[in-house]
């Protein structure tokens, strides 16, 4: 089966031939002709020409946008105050030389990579575009009148819950910097947009950079056009394949799946709180083990251990929530070192029930890959191809599998004199959990509402794994719901703590006059409740009396 896709992934990719760019460099005019990714009049150019700075000359190229784009835009826009999708790192530099090298690396790989000199124009037409600019800076704002913690002042300045980029201009990276005294360093608080830029691009920016600061020029590979990628997306499928798909994973799907009943999916991520779990060695071991053995994905097994914390968190056995596709399989050609936003959202659903494990593993792991063909499909697709309502959301929970570097390679690379303090990011999604691979181990991530514990879903998620596990090693003929999910100190606070409830009992009265006595006491106090109907231990007694007479 895996092969068969793989098959058709390459299939898809070799019947596609990406159109050049046909903006002419210095020009002073841009037809529709020019533009061969997308169907623009002369009205429309005329507006995307007026919202550039520079107008026709500062345009190297103009195409729609990709399918997540699309989406963080509609979020982007819903906002009115900070923006969910603006990352930050606060970078420590020993040396005001240090930051005007970082900055001067950063501006060589911006001049490198189209998607770096891209902004967004949406204003005065029927789809927004991203127009790339011939060339864009970063140049960080210095800040030299900050009082008192330097470090708490830059994190306050540029804290992406007020704080909100303007999409319409590039690069879609901001900075302000400032010397902090106390610790004797320049400090970076460093923004960018999810619009451009993707895990993947970060870790690929950096590495560049580092190239760049070590004079290693010579050894950059050639940059892949983003283009490429969006014409990938927009011919690469049809919509009508995409539909049937779709339409036969989710059209039965008539309710929402939302743990603990989180249903909000266009929030700030104001109130989202975060927690993070190493996961145990020895269950990194049995996990890839195990994924050897039965011939699939990690990726898979942690799937299928997510969709049993949905399920436990809904009271269902028929569930859906989002993963977070890599996006580079059907990119193109270099697609794997090209730089911008080529991961997607998309739904999957996984029917528990009293299925045997390794049924549900192996039905787990065909879906995701059959699930690669369609990753350049649009959420909003999918969701349309359910039977819920436009205005419902099919679901609130997403799983994001990654493979990443250790926090500070990622960030820094190689280049000396720079160190990572901090950093975050977040979603509109109430209840997300990143899986990151870091080669040999594992740590999990969970951002989820404020109302529910961040560090429990962790919880949840590492005993799921380790119940498949051992599901897989003694009896993976097991129904998938007899697995466990809750951690032992939650079980036993469920079974025994909740339930401990024995108290002393006084030998020398009767029940009915321990009852009559704290009616008496607490007459007007609430004594029992059922639907909209109260009565206070007063009304008790005395209909306790009535009958009893």
């Amino acid at each position: 089966m895996a092969q068969a896709i793989a098959n058709k992934c390459e299939q898809a990719h070799s019947e596609i031939t990406v159109p050049p760019n046909c903006i002419p460099p210095g020009s002073d005019v841009i037809t529709p002709s020019m533009l061969p990714l997308i169907t623009l009049n002369d009205d429309d150019i005329t507006t995307i020409v007026n919202a550039v700075p520079g107008g026709a000359a500062t345009i190297q190229d103009i195409y729609p946008l990709a399918p997540l784009q699309e989406g963080l835009l509609f979020h982007h826009l819903l906002q009115t105050r900070g923006d969910a999708y603006l990352t930050w790192a606060l970078l420590a530099f020993d040396s005001r030389e240090c930051l005007r090298v970082f900055t001067e690396a950063l501006n060589e790989v911006i001049a490198r990579h189209d998607i770096l000199r891209t902004a967004i124009v949406h204003e005065g037409l029927a789809e927004p575009v991203q127009v790339v600019w011939r060339s864009a800076r970063f140049e960080p704002e210095i800040i030299d009148d900050l009082e008192g913690d330097v470090q708490v002042c830059l994190q306050t300045h540029g804290n992406p819950r007020h704080y909100r980029l303007d999409i319409h201009r590039a690069p879609l990276l901001r900075g302000c910097a400032a010397w902090d005294a106390t610790g004797r360093r320049w400090l970076l608080q460093f923004l960018f947009h999810h619009l451009v830029m993707d895990h993947t691009t970060l870790e690929v920016m950096l590495a560049e950079m580092a190239l760049i600061h070590q004079g290693r020029q010579e050894q950059l590979p050639a940059p892949v056009p983003f283009r490429n990628f969006i014409a990938q997306a927009r011919y690469g499928m049809s919509e009508e394949e995409h539909q049937s798909f779709f339409h036969a994973m989710l059209g039965d799907i008539d309710e929402p799946t939302a743990p603990f009943g989180l249903l909000d999916v266009q929030g700030d991520g104001s109130t989202i709180q975060e927690a993070s779990l190493r996961v145990s060695d020895a269950l990194a071991r049995d996990l890839r083990h195990q994924a050897r053995v039965h011939g699939v994905s990690v990726a898979s097994l942690c799937h299928l251990a997510w969709a049993q914390v949905v399920s436990k968190t809904t009271g269902r056995d028929d569930v859906v929530f989002g993963t977070v596709l890599f996006g580079r399989f059907q990119g193109g050609s270099g697609a794997d070192r090209a730089l911008g936003l080529f991961i997607n959202t998309l739904p999957v659903r996984i029917q528990l029930g009293d299925r045997a494990v390794k049924d549900c593993l192996r039905q787990t792991h065909r879906l995701l890959t059959e699930l690669l063909v369609h990753e350049h499909a649009s959420l909003s697709l999918a969701q349309r191809c359910s039977g819920l309502s436009a205005s419902t959301p099919l679901f609130s929970a997403l799983l994001n599998y990654r493979y990443s570097a250790p926090a500070d390679t990622a960030v820094t690379g190689e280049m000396e004199g720079i160190r990572v303090l901090g950093g975050a990011e977040r979603t509109n999604y109430p209840f997300t959990l990143s899986v990151d691979d870091l080669g040999e181990g594992f740590s999990l991530t969970a951002q989820v509402d404020d109302s529910v514990s961040a560090e429990r879903v962790c919880a949840l998620m590492h005993t799921a794994l380790e119940g498949l596990v051992e599901a897989l090693v003694e009896d993976s003929e097991l129904p998938v719901y007899a697995l466990k999910v809750l951690p032992d100190a939650e079980r036993r606070q469920i079974l025994e703590t909740f339930n401990d409830t024995a108290r002393d009992y006084p030998r020398e009265a009767l029940l009915h006059q321990l009852f009559e006595a704290q009616a008496e006491q607490r007459g007007e106090a609430t004594a029992l409740v059922f639907a909209e109907q109260t009565l206070s231990y007063g009304e008790l007694n005395r209909r306790a009396n009535q009958l009893a007479h």
